[in-house]
């Protein structure tokens, strides 16, 4: 296990991926093509980026495939215009940092040369969050700064049982790091940085009924994160304290089960693609820090958050042989109920829109994507519970992500 987690070490501290572009904190940038056909991919799954969306793909590639890559996020900070508890009863208008962020993914396979197995590694980031406010904040009783990292090392492997049916599966390793939860309790001030990590599992299944059509499944289990001997830090909010210092303190956090449905047709130059997507975020009922030193403290709040199910809608048509052109869309729901929205993440059903190119020269595949995120507004009315505000959020985020292939 030590040689994965200092992998994962490495590769946490070289990409920092840190934000929130699925509805929820799940993160999906794991490959170029696929966001440039909306991730409406599980049924496609025809380059390296299979070992994540669908692990029965491989079988499809040929010979020793390398993909790196990486996507590029512009988060424009949500406004929020409404009162909170620190806002006196008047309305105010407040809107998070912007924050420019990075998500990588690197990816390698080899398939025999009779075509019957495949396998592989795959390296990406399946969750993250990162939001931060201005200071002083009209939420800086709640937080100021979060920021979740995770990496996954997946080694994978399929077999082609025959012409029509592909199966995979995979072993994850999961690194995580959670730091600069800061938040303001009353007299004290206090910042949480701790790390952990967890196993899980992936499976998918390909079917190819005719020439044309193809249908697809994938699962990756969920992530039981256990966060102990964190750093929680608590110095004074008042000039007539002095700091308190550092003590340890854990947090226990379940990353959800996710499963995908899709089905892709290709009619001539074209392909169309279709997903349905579930993240089974109902494992997700509460964010609780506990330290074990003075003073004695934890934070709690309630989430209660539910599973969702995005729609995943694509198309490739392939202009020529090397030049393929895609388009995609997402409509994806909140898990989160309006009566335990936080601001550390004050999230929101999401409508995205991809464009996509790719192009072969010789052994050499690129692949680019851009994607607008459109937050749907949305207005709640937290006053009586602990969260404590009532207001409207609104925002928006754009990507832009590229991958390189070589097949030798």
């Amino acid at each position: 296990m030590r040689g994965w987690k200092m992998v994962a070490v490495v590769l946490v501290l070289l990409f920092t991926a840190s934000t929130s572009f699925a509805a929820g904190f799940r993160l999906v940038e794991a490959g170029s093509k696929a966001m440039g056909m909306g991730f409406a991919f599980t049924a496609v799954a025809d380059d390296p980026s299979a070992i994540y969306f669908n692990p029965a793909g491989l079988t499809q590639l040929q010979g020793n495939n390398i993909m790196l890559g990486a996507t590029y996020v512009r988060l424009n900070g949500a406004e929020f215009t409404g009162t909170t508890p620190l806002t006196g009863g008047a309305t105010r208008s407040e809107t998070q940092e912007n924050l420019d962020l990075f998500i990588p993914n690197m990816y390698y396979t080899k398939t025999t040369t009779d075509g019957y197995i495949s396998y592989g590694i795959g390296v990406f980031s399946p969750f993250g969050l990162g939001q931060e406010y201005p200071r002083p904040s009209i939420f800086q009783n709640q937080i100021t700064k979060v920021d979740l990292q995770t990496v996954v090392v997946n080694p994978t492997i399929a077999f082609k049982v025959n012409e029509y049916l592909s199966v995979g599966v995979g072993i994850d390793y999961l690194y995580g790091k959670l730091n600069n939860y800061d938040t303001n309790q009353g007299v004290f001030k206090t910042t949480f940085e701790g790390t952990g990590d967890a196993w899980g599992y992936n499976f998918g299944i390909l079917l190819k009924p005719t020439k044309d059509l193809k249908v697809g499944f994938n699962y990756r289990s969920p992530f039981q994160v256990s966060v102990k001997d964190g750093d929680w830090t608590v110095s004074d909010n008042t000039v007539a304290l002095p700091n308190v210092g550092t003590t340890n303190a854990s947090v226990d956090l379940t990353l959800p089960a996710t499963a995908s449905l899709g089905v892709a047709y290709t009619r001539d130059r074209l392909t169309l693609s279709a997903d349905a997507d579930w993240t089974f975020w109902s494992s997700y009922q509460e964010l609780k820090i506990v330290n074990s030193g003075f003073p004695p403290y934890s934070v709690t709040r309630a989430k209660n958050w539910v599973d969702v199910c995005a729609v995943r809608l694509g198309a490739e048509y392939r202009v020529t042989n090397p030049l393929a052109l895609r388009a995609g869309f997402v409509y994806d729901p909140t898990p989160a109920p309006a009566s335990t929205m936080g601001p550390e993440l004050p999230d929101a059903t999401r409508m995205d829109y991809m464009l996509g190119v790719g192009y072969k020269v010789g052994a050499w595949t690129i692949d680019v994507a851009g994607m607008y995120i459109q937050k749907l507004d949305r207005t709640v009315n937290n006053q009586a519970g602990a969260q404590g505000f009532n207001g409207t959020w609104s925002g928006d985020s754009w990507l832009a992500s590229m991958d390189v292939g070589y097949k030798f």
